[in-house]
């Protein structure tokens, strides 16, 4: 850092970590978090009473457990608002606008229209990151980290299931352009155990101030 330069300078506002189940995004946003100093808002899916249902039962339990997904959105777009005044650096695990994402994954065509006027009627207004890291892993990766984490109801997530989460999110971010974007490797690389690759990516956050980025440093070194 040079003579003059704050830390707060080099420092987004607000960093949005984004992925599939299973990339680490949560793991993630906790470590930026405190390498920021900052608050750290969590998507919290333990608070969806609906959620363990949906994995036994998906095509029953989509639409309330989306629909208790999206009143959380609405809350927590609203403290953002009522907290701008003051300006925190905040890092979230979660995209405000992913939230149909999973709606167009998990529901049915009526329940999707159903879902698509309650959120028109919602008239959400989330704030744009500074920064959006996004988390790609292969399939197997996923895989092998959600059951690493040995979460029961999620022992009941299949391939095929994170394979259309993939795409979804892939078609998703393919077309996003609202914030900076950048695009890691979350499969070869791991910055959470290994304090070598944070630093690295870490260092390549806090120099990302616009356009589409990605890190593959195992790719820059073959």
């Amino acid at each position: 850092m040079s003579a003059g330069q704050s830390s707060s300078d080099t420092v987004p506002r607000y960093v949005a970590v984004e992925g599939p189940i299973g990339a680490g995004k949560t793991s993630l946003a906790r470590r930026l978090a405190e390498s920021f100093d900052s608050e750290l808002v969590l998507e919290r899916p333990e608070d969806n009473p609906f959620l363990e249902r949906f994995y036994r039962d998906p095509r029953n339990a989509a639409l309330p457990a989306q629909l208790c997904f999206l009143f959380q959105r609405a809350r927590q777009v609203q403290a953002f608002r009522q907290t701008d005044l003051f300006s925190p650096v905040r890092v979230a695990d979660f995209l405000l606008e992913k939230d149909r994402l999973f709606a167009e994954v998990n529901l049915d065509p009526q329940e999707l229209a159903l879902y698509d006027q309650i959120y028109a009627r919602l008239a959400l207004d989330a704030p744009v990151p500074d920064l959006v890291v996004y988390l790609q892993a292969p399939v197997d990766v996923l895989l092998e980290r959600i059951a690493r984490r040995g979460i029961p109801y999620e022992k009941r997530i299949g391939r095929r299931y994170l394979e259309r989460l993939m795409e979804a999110y892939a078609r998703f971010f393919h077309a996003y352009d609202r914030a900076p974007l950048l695009i890691v490797n979350a499969g070869d690389i791991d910055p959470i155990n290994r304090e070598a690759d944070y630093r690295q990516l870490l260092a390549r956050i806090r120099n990302v101030r616009h356009g589409r980025h990605f890190f593959n440093p195992a790719a820059r070194l073959a």
